[in-house]
């Protein structure tokens, strides 16, 4: 979990500085939504379970943020065209959903929460981060229209919840969640596959 722990980190790290390139934001200002976007699902997280969350007594994840960002910058991303970073986003996105949803999971698990609770729990850290992000850039977050976003979160948390159930967690089978879970969500981006929307279009 430590793996997937610093994948999601690293990658919604780069998701918000790609945010913030492409809003034109100071450096500040892209540092703020790297940071929020990376730690901001897992504070929520901790605060349900009623926990201090990691970041406050351990630089691990700073590290990796701070590592990421000025890697992203030395690879001279933000001089990239849009479409390039169109793509980017999205990979660099569905990696920290997935990896977000299993570490979420994984705590629900450590608390013996049961099946919605575990699922909540890999939800809010998958895609608090990246809700917040939006909102602070006045965008509609991914969550409530685009590619499946949310309902990938939710299968992967739920596989692991019923993966314990059946005594099943372990190395391979987090491997399979994880690419499973990535491949969902690409598919999706890739054929356009929403939830149906209910209500008239706007004229």
């Amino acid at each position: 979990m430590e793996w997937f722990s610093a994948i999601g980190t690293a990658a919604f790290a780069v998701s918000g500085y790609l945010v913030g390139i492409r809003k034109r934001l100071d450096v500040l200002g892209i540092l703020i939504l790297a940071v929020v976007t990376a730690i901001g699902g897992g504070i929520m997280r901790d605060v349900l379970v009623n926990r201090v969350p990691r970041v406050f007594f351990d630089y691990t994840n700073l590290a990796v943020i701070a590592a990421t960002v000025l890697l992203a910058w030395l690879l001279g991303l933000h001089r990239r065209r849009s479409r390039a970073l169109e793509g980017l986003f999205v990979v660099a996105d569905s990696l920290g959903l997935v990896a977000f949803s299993l570490t979420g999971a994984q705590v629900g698990l450590m608390f013996d929460l049961n099946a919605f609770g575990v699922v909540a729990l890999g939800f809010i850290t998958a895609v608090g981060g990246g809700v917040v992000r939006d909102m602070m850039v006045n965008d509609v977050p991914f969550i409530l229209h685009r590619d499946f976003y949310g309902t990938v979160a939710i299968v992967v948390a739920g596989g692991l919840w019923l993966f314990d159930k059946l005594g099943w967690v372990g190395v391979w089978s987090l491997q399979l969640l994880f690419w499973l879970g990535l491949a969902l969500r690409m598919l999706a981006h890739a054929r356009e596959i929403t939830l149906p929307k209910i209500g008239r279009r706007e004229q």
